[in-house]
């Protein structure tokens, strides 16, 4: 039987997630060998329940959407945890892609999902199952690979928050300078649970540094007394100040809540970093007149479609296509990545590397392109980042002043399995 391929996406979403779908979609169609394209509905849990989507049969106009479609709602995506003791999903997953045929299994996530399609291509060659296993790279935070960027230079959906926050930081910087005798102080708080890649890019909005601009990584071990000096200081100065912590800024107890994969969900928590510094500045007392205040935009910067970088999309798409030609030449366990030619002219290739070398990756921000102070970036990470997020509107299609999004028929093939139930789901174990 000739194989077919089947796509699922894993984790949080991100601006261009979809146009990476896009990508395996159509270089799928380039390869005749490949009989039949099917989506798993909600990631690894559509596998699970075995709610597979037929991706041939779909509106073709809806399909080339795909790439102008942020989040994930096209397909759906999930938090589920595969790891020790849980063989029995694992079995599941294969007995379910060898039911319908499947030879070619695509999985477009960060390192946890990384891990999962490791597993299942180590899995099916344990079992003598002609399966190809290959990972797209996806998640907004780029924590993704090593310091070094010789795993992967940066991660698709990266270009497009930092375009977000950039974009957001000239915004602010118009209100905060407008508003400073009543409100002095701004507080935003950025996605990155241990990692200050989004924080890092709120500076490209004033690479000159003329704003009154703080930044607050999670790597850079300020606190809620260092910050509150540091602030008060630039209200000495400036009379007004703006503030960027990273969700997982060291705030103490924020009643923390854990998603599907074991990370620290920020937005379900009892606290958020933001409030917390808000409030321990005013409780504290500002060198200036007015009080802080404080934004969490939350999703919007995984989801937003207006602030999604063309760069970003387009390498998003690219990293997409060379994955099934990655599939197709070198076999299974190896996930598709971007690696940078050069700053000036900004230039990438696509390779591949080993899904074992990425599993389970984390990466945080240089100290090299942290100031001194903690409270800024260095030049190095501008060069790095400003490429990323393009200088162009991206294409946003319209249907009556509204934004027109991918919608795909949502009808799942006829199982071939027995019903399941995902173990992490059972009564016993929710």
């Amino acid at each position: 039987m000739s194989p077919k391929a089947l796509v699922a996406l894993g984790g949080g979403p991100s601006p261009v997630i979809n146009a990476s779908l896009a990508g395996v979609i159509e270089r799928c169609r380039d390869y005749p060998a490949i009989t039949g394209l099917y989506a798993a509905w909600h990631g690894v849990e559509g596998i699970l329940r075995e709610e597979l989507i037929d991706l041939d049969g779909q509106d073709r106009s809806e399909l080339d959407r795909l790439k102008q479609t942020p989040a994930s709602g096209a397909i759906g995506t999930c938090r589920y945890k595969l790891g020790e003791g849980q063989q029995e999903d694992f079995d599941r997953i294969i007995d379910v892609l060898q039911a319908h045929g499947i030879g070619y299994f695509f999985y477009i996530g960060g390192n946890d999902t990384m891990d999962t399609a490791d597993k299942v291509s180590r899995l099916a060659h344990e079992r003598g199952f002609d399966l190809v296993v290959t990972g797209v790279p996806k998640t907004i935070d780029n924590d993704l690979g090593d310091e070094a960027r010789t795993i992967i230079d940066h991660t698709p959906g990266y270009g497009s928050a930092a375009r977000y926050w950039a974009m957001t930081m000239q915004n602010t910087e118009e209100e905060n300078r407008g508003m400073s005798v009543s409100e002095c102080v701004s507080v935003w708080q950025a996605m990155g649970r241990k990692s200050g890649f989004i924080t890092a890019a709120a500076r490209l909005a004033d690479p000159e540094r003329r704003w009154p601009l703080q930044l607050y990584f999670a790597e850079a071990g300020h606190n809620l007394d260092s910050l509150t000096e540091h602030v008060n200081q630039e209200l000495v100065r400036s009379g007004r100040c703006i503030v960027v912590v990273n969700e997982g800024f060291d705030v103490g107890h924020i009643g923390a809540k854990r998603d599907g994969f074991g990370h620290i969900e920020y937005g379900a928590s009892e606290q958020t970093a933001a409030q917390i510094v808000v409030n321990h500045l005013n409780k504290a007392g500002l060198k200036a007149r007015g009080q802080a205040t404080g934004q969490v935009p939350g999703i919007l910067q995984r989801a937003s479609s207006i602030h999604r970088s063309v760069v970003d999309i387009e390498e998003a798409w690219a990293v997409g296509a060379h994955a099934v030609e990655v599939a197709m030449t070198a076999g299974t366990g190896f996930m598709a990545t971007i690696l940078r030619v050069s700053d000036d002219p900004y230039q990438v290739r696509y390779d591949q590397v080993p899904l074992r070398t990425v599993a389970n990756s984390e990466r945080f921000l240089p100290p090299d392109w942290i100031s001194p102070d903690g409270l800024d970036v260095t030049d190095a990470f501008i060069r790095y980042a400003r490429p990323l997020i393009g200088r162009d509107w991206p294409h946003i299609p319209l249907e009556d002043g509204l934004q027109r999004f991918a919608r795909l028929n949502i009808r799942f093939i006829a199982p071939r399995c027995p019903t399941y139930m995902p173990a992490a789901h059972r009564p016993e174990t929710v």
